[in-house]
Formats: structure tokens, sequence, C-alpha cells
């Protein structure tokens, strides 16, 4: 059964105002386009939730979507301060909950599993405790010592970028593997963007590829160019020099504004954003080759 629709669709349909919306990826495969299309579509009260929020909340915090942000690392990757959410936090006007990398991920893999919690060693990050009230300790009923646990985290919606999938959401990934597939299985929904749509036989040429099952994915989107400007290991680079372009432009409100209207609300979806990036840097972030070995399945 297809599930392919257009990326506007899909945020149409599966996000609301005030849902918590979970953004996956890690360094790469990051659903830029997505956000975008949220700004572009005035959604506003929404939860961000991610392991490490990058540009793409720190555009949507600027846009004014968010009423709340959950993370666990917070920055602009190899720079400095995401300066409109730290503000933002700063002035007030912006809940937040903060949550190691571990306990972030403990909450998803506990609202995949269906369960309440799941309890994690003690470390030395015990000011989290004291900054963070869900963090809570529970005595293990089998040694007698303390626990920590987080809650559960059920994202109303979570948005994935894969490099390829079929057309019922059979997804792989490759690279650097991120949370995607525990934030998939905890959210109500889940919303994939793709940089390719292949046959389900190519699927079924590498299984072991395949980290998102068709089953649990509400809508299969075709956007190449997705994640830029982080980047879809196979495909397309890091685009570094953005990322010390935003640190200056989300210095001043009148810069960021200028970037929104021309970038996002100026385009009218990745394709003709990717144009607009022009020749010379397309071709910066071009990447060479570098396939695997093949494995062998046997027959039988």
């Amino acid at each position: 059964m297809t599930k392919l629709t257009t990326l506007s669709e899909a945020i149409r349909q599966y996000v609301h105002d005030g849902d918590c919306v979970f953004a996956a990826g890690f360094t790469h495969l990051i659903p830029f386009a997505a956000g975008h299309e949220i700004i572009r579509q005035g959604r506003k009260n929404l939860v961000l939730a991610r392991a490490t929020p990058d540009l793409i909340y720190d555009q949507m915090v600027a846009a004014g979507c968010a009423r709340k942000i959950i993370f666990s690392y917070i920055g602009n990757p190899g720079v400095g301060s995401l300066r409109i959410v730290r503000q933002e936090i700063e002035a007030g006007r912006l809940e937040w909950e903060e949550y190691s990398h571990f306990s972030m991920i403990s909450r998803l893999q506990a609202g995949a599993a269906g369960l309440p919690f799941i309890p994690m060693n003690q470390t030395a990050a015990t000011d989290l405790e004291k900054a963070n009230p869900q963090y809570k300790r529970v005595v293990d009923p089998y040694s007698g010592r303390e626990v920590i646990v987080v809650p559960p985290l059920n994202p109303d919606v979570a948005i994935v970028h894969v490099q390829r999938c079929d057309a019922s959401g059979n997804a792989q990934i490759w690279g650097i593997i991120g949370e995607q597939k525990e934030a998939a299985f905890a959210a109500r929904h889940v919303i994939l963007t793709a940089e390719e749509i292949v046959d389900e036989e190519v699927i079924r040429s590498d299984p072991n590829r395949t980290v998102i099952p068709g089953f649990i994915v509400d809508a299969v989107c075709h956007v190449p160019y997705c994640a830029h400007p982080s980047y879809t290991q196979g495909y397309y680079d890091r685009d570094n020099p953005f990322y010390l372009a935003w640190d200056k432009i989300s210095e001043t409100p009148e810069a960021v504004k200028a970037y929104l209207d021309e970038w996002v609300y100026g385009v009218k979806d990745r394709e003709e954003y990717w144009q607009k990036l022009g020749e010379e840097t397309r071709k910066r972030l071009e990447v060479a080759p570098r396939i695997s070995s093949p494995v062998n399945y046997g027959q039988y």
C-alpha cells in the first residue's frame, strides 16, 4: 500500500498546534525541510523534542512555533550557542526540560516499549536532578540500591529523514545511526522524508539495513536534499559555512526575519530552496562515491 504524499500535505495532516514533535537525526539526516514546512504552515505552541536541537529548532523558535523545548544538548554544533533558543529561555518565554543524552534516549525507549520508565545507573550528572524534577530515584527491588528513572516520551509525531525507503515506508539508514528507530516506535504518528523512493525489491535485498518498518509509518515524502545544511551520508556533505553564517544571522531579530522571509517563506518547497542555493554551493556539497562491499545473504 502506497503512503506517498507531499511534505506539505503530511505536515498539514499530522502536525497540529500544541503537538509534541520529535525531529530525529543525529549529526546527519536532520529533517530541515520538514521544519521549514511547519514554519510556512504557521504551527504554534509546539513542544519541540530532540536530543540535539541544532539550527532547525533555533529557526522554528525564531518563527514563533514553539512553547517548549526538550533536549539533551543544545548548541550550534562546532560554533557556539543557539542564540535564539537561549535568549527565549533566559527571557522566560520558552519552557524547557534538559536531560543527559542517555536519559533522553531512555525516555524514547520507554515510550517505544510502552513502559513507565527504563532504570539507569546513577551518574555524576546530579545537577540535572536538581534542575529537572522529572528525574526520580527508585529502589531496585533486587539489589536494594537506588536507580535513576525518567518518564517515557511519546511524541505526537516523529519526523525521520532517511536515505531511501519504499512507498510503504520500509526505510533504510546508513552512516551514523541516531534515535530514529526509538523515536518512530514511540511516536503516535510517523512522517518519513526520503532522498530516494525505491522499489520494495531494493529494500528486501538488504533487510538488515531497514531501521524503520512500514507498518508504523503514516506518510512517505520524497524530499531530496531535505537535511541541508546538515548532511545525508552518501548524498551531500554538511554545509559548515552555513552553520558559521547562522551564528552571525541569529545575532539580530532583523537578520533572522530577513533569512526566514527569503529562505523559508520565500520558497514554496525544498526543490526551489535547493535551486536557490546556487550551483557553487551545490557543487561544494557534492560527495564522491564510496561503495560498501556487497554481502551474500545466500539462497534458500
